[in-house]
């Protein structure tokens, strides 16, 4: 059996994910088989397995972290937010329909046998399984029904490390009072407490930490620095948009929908050191970028009708008459077509115009697209021509289908199906996918940047068409850049979290 132990948080963005992610990565380098668990999770941003089932992306850097394959049982519920008061709901992997709030909170125990499976399946394989709670356990109103902060500790029987956000201040205050609206047994699970995202001299706090074990009862095993590491996670959002690399000469501008998801598609051109990758919500902030990116949206239609009212979209389509760089994935892909239609309901009845810069048609049905993919580019016109034969790797998670239209107006600057691809198997039949029109590119691949051949390319495009020297770029392989943030997150785990009391507790 497994030994667990559970990251609980003061609230939401406390820094559980990249603790847990942390931990998974320490106990791995000590040579563990250890593996990430989340009951529930509520994230846009979402990653397709292997078998073609859908989980949260913090359990999958989780399981990245440890040296594992990510897999649904490591998260066998996620709710997607569809609007504020409902979200698509997902177990194990698959899609059982939408549900408001209060419809969710009435069923959830219902979904107590498929985590105690889960998680039982995992207990059997791994020495070590790391379990991330969900936003605060002391939301008073939600305990009676709680299944993933200290009544799934209950269930597994967990010790749990309670960590506190100082940087957004009252840290003493949000470690005592969540301890105090613990009951008895639930406080005695919390076997020590943790301030993250620390700036400062330690020695400062010091005695504010003796004060706060003396006044929580639970001993700080550590105080986290507040550091900045290029980790997938969902929390990482924010941090992504405020960024800025320095001495980019390339400006790319990504357009920050309402319902953004997959964020992570970006996570290639912005580790380029020739790149600086911001997030624009208004007109204002538009600015003149040397590429526009239209990313994933969980709601495409109604995401599509705030570019419109926002005046964002206006600004788009201006861009593209310019010869200037857009390139749409997945949501984005379908706004930048001639039309989008509804008619079951499925994200917003009836049909709407779309931004008329590719020719093609999405129709929305219930079947919900979840495949892992591999494939090339095929013939290229206009500024991206030089993709032409590179490969790709990634995944198409989405609603809808896309044809493609009548090209014969467009003449060679138009081109449909950019990319072939397969996927199940080097055996399975291909597809096409993808389309441009001018400088104007589309496609569903999530990850089409990932593969360090691509995001060079499009660089090394939009470096020639600014007038620079291209021949010095060079992109970064994502995986090995990956294992070096992972490594460097270990590190700092290690200098400023107790390890060995965290070893001794998982003995007890």
């Amino acid at each position: 059996m497994a030994k667990p132990i559970m990251i609980q948080g003061t609230m939401s963005n406390a820094g559980k994910s990249i603790l847990a992610g942390g931990l998974c990565r320490v106990f791995a380098q000590d040579g563990y088989k250890v593996a990430p668990f989340k009951s529930q999770n509520m994230a846009l941003n979402s990653f397709v397995t292997e078998e073609g089932l859908e989980m949260g992306r913090a359990q999958v850097m989780q399981a990245e972290a440890a040296g594992i394959k990510p897999s649904v049982l490591m998260n066998p519920i996620l709710l997607k937010p569809s609007s504020d008061t409902g979200s698509q709901v997902i177990v194990n992997g698959e899609v059982i329909g939408n549900m408001s709030a209060a419809e969710y909170y009435r069923h959830k125990k219902d979904y107590i046998p498929a985590i105690m499976e889960a998680y039982h399946t995992l207990d059997g394989q791994y020495d070590i399984i790391v379990i991330e709670g969900a936003g605060s356990p002391a939301e008073i109103n939600l305990k009676s029904e709680d299944i993933v902060n200290m009544g799934l500790a209950e269930m597994v029987d967990a010790p749990v490390l309670l960590v506190g956000d100082i940087d957004r201040g009252g840290v003493f205050a949000q470690i005592v009072g969540t301890i105090q609206l613990l009951e008895e047994g639930e406080q005695k699970r919390i076997i020590g407490t943790v301030i993250n995202k620390f700036r400062g001299d330690k020695k400062i706090l010091e005695p504010g930490l003796r004060m706060l074990e003396e006044k929580s009862g639970k001993p700080v095993l550590g105080v986290i620095p507040y550091f900045y590491l290029d980790i997938d996670d969902e929390d990482s959002l924010s941090e992504r948009i405020q960024r800025r690399t320095a001495g980019a000469v390339l400006d790319i501008a990504v357009i920050r929908f309402p319902r953004l998801s997959n964020f992570t598609d970006l996570m290639a051109l912005e580790c380029m050191s020739e790149v600086s990758v911001r997030y624009v919500s208004t007109p204002g902030e538009f600015g003149n970028p040397d590429a526009v990116i239209l990313p994933g949206s969980k709601s495409t239609m109604e995401d599509l009708l705030w570019m419109r009212q926002s005046g964002l979209e206006s600004k788009v389509i201006r861009y593209a008459q310019q010869e200037k760089l857009v390139f749409g994935i997945c949501g984005g892909y379908q706004m930048l077509g001639e039309e989008l239609e509804d008619k079951e309901g499925v994200e917003k009845q009836g049909s709407m115009r779309g931004m008329g810069l590719l020719p093609i048609r999405t129709t929305f049905t219930g079947r919900k697209t979840r495949t892992r993919v591999k494939g090339k580019f095929g013939k290229v016109p206009g500024l991206l021509a030089e993709l032409e034969n590179r490969e790709i790797e990634g995944y198409e998670i989405h609603m809808g289908t896309t044809a493609f239209l009548n090209q014969e107006m467009h003449g060679e600057r138009t081109q449909s199906g950019i990319l072939t691809l397969h996927s199940g198997g080097d055996d399975a039949k291909e597809k096409k996918d993808g389309a441009a029109c001018g400088s104007v590119y589309g496609s569903y691949v999530h990850g089409i940047f990932d593969r360090p051949e691509a995001a060079q390319t499009v660089v090394a495009a939009l470096l020639r068409q600014k007038g620079l020297d291209a021949e010095d770029v060079k992109a970064m392989d994502l995986t090995a850049y990956k294992e070096q943030q992972y490594d460097r997150l270990a590190d700092i785990i290690r200098e400023n979290l107790d390890m060995q009391a965290v070893y001794e507790i998982l003995e007890k």
